[in-house]
């Protein structure tokens, strides 16, 4: 088990996780880029050790999640389940992404013609990933 420390881009909001072996995951769902500009790249994290320090707000985006940013600055901090209450951390605050590499996109037949993601790795379209979540067909 590694400690990872990231902050926002004021430096108002420290967050720390805790990760076995980092892993980046991709979302290109239009919330996802809504919120962000492009896909939400976050770090696959220990469940429940994400810990946020200094101005953090959330915003419930939906019946089931949340968004972290900073109430200073607005740097995006997590993608957070409801329910579980887990959060999932931006990459971006993480020197390196936490040294992770990309493992999955989540959304991936939603992704923007504009750009792409290199490598080898799962891509998932949005019915296998409503699936993975929900258990259920669409």
């Amino acid at each position: 088990m590694t400690n990872i420390k990231g902050h926002c881009l004021c430096g108002a909001v420290t967050v720390t996780a805790e990760v076995d072996a980092p892993a980046l995951r991709a979302c290109h769902c239009e919330m996802c880029r809504q919120h962000t500009s492009g896909a939400f790249v976050s770090v696959q994290t220990k469940p429940g050790s994400v810990q946020a320090t200094g101005p953090a707000t959330s915003y419930q985006s939906s019946q089931w999640a949340e968004r972290g940013f900073c109430s200073t600055c607005g740097s995006t901090l997590w993608y957070g389940t409801i329910e579980d209450k887990i959060r999932h951390p931006s990459a971006g605050l993480f020197k390196d992404a936490a040294g992770g590499t990309l493992a999955i996109e989540f959304f991936a037949d939603n992704c923007p013609d504009g750009y792409s993601f290199a490598g080898d790795h799962k891509k998932l379209t949005t019915a296998q990933t409503i699936k993975l979540f929900t258990g259920e067909d669409i």
